[in-house]
């Protein structure tokens, strides 16, 4: 498939990686930068989005997403990105990824407003509104491209994305873009709720690590079983 990713906000706390790997399925281990793990937030614009040979429907082929994830690498050694949700505003891209690619997605009511500033809001359908995200985010001046065994390498740029079935099954599919073109960012953190729906609770206090990106154009590849 194709799709663009547009105008992300990265945000990432520090969690003990014994709590993460707790959480993980068989044949995944959290991946760690000078032994620490980190739990992400990524509200982004989802544009585009289109199966090889086929044109871009609107009303279907952009939508609002917000995920949450860690790092982790597989039995081979492949680093790469384990989803604990993905919320989408558009119902039809949420069953098929539940369905086809056994990937976390979940309906929810989402807001974004592009201005001097971007405001982001998201509410997970039939959860309580204490559960809500809302931040408020701008990109301030750009950022080199970050270098191999640097903290932002190791929590932008991921190539690949494991998923598992409900016997516990786990898959990987390949992901391919040109890096992220990363900019410092103004932001806040109005509110933040999808950390405490995976069983993590609220988050402390500021995220550990902050960064944006105006996005990137993507080829995402089959999701095939790991052997």
């Amino acid at each position: 498939m194709f799709q663009k990713w547009r105008d992300l906000l990265f945000l990432h706390w520090e969690i003990s990686p014994d709590e993460l790997q707790r959480t993980l399925p068989e044949g995944l281990t959290v991946d760690t930068h000078e032994g620490k793990a980190y739990l992400g937030v990524v509200p982004f614009f989802m544009e585009g989005i289109r199966p090889r040979f086929c044109p871009v429907v609107p009303g279907l082929s952009s939508f609002l997403e917000l995920n949450l994830r860690t790092y982790v690498y597989d039995r081979h050694g492949r680093p790469g990105v384990w989803f604990y949700s993905l919320d989408a505003t558009q119902w039809l891209a949420v069953r098929i990824a539940r369905t086809l690619f056994n990937l976390p997605y979940f309906d929810a009511n989402m807001t974004a407003e592009r201005g001097t500033e971007i405001d982001y809001k998201s509410s997970r359908k039939g959860c309580s509104d204490e559960f809500d995200c809302h931040y408020l985010y701008a990109a301030k001046g750009e950022l080199p491209n970050p270098e191999p065994g640097s903290l932002e390498y190791f929590l932008v740029e991921r190539y690949y994305l494991f998923a598992a079935n409900k016997a516990g099954r786990l898959f990987s599919g390949r992901v391919h873009h040109t890096p992220y073109p990363l900019h410092d960012v103004d932001f806040e953190v109005r509110k933040e709720g999808t950390m405490a729906l995976a069983g993590f609770g609220n988050p402390k206090g500021p995220p550990d690590h902050a960064v944006m990106s105006k996005g990137v154009e993507v080829r995402v590849f089959a999701i095939q079983p790991v052997r």
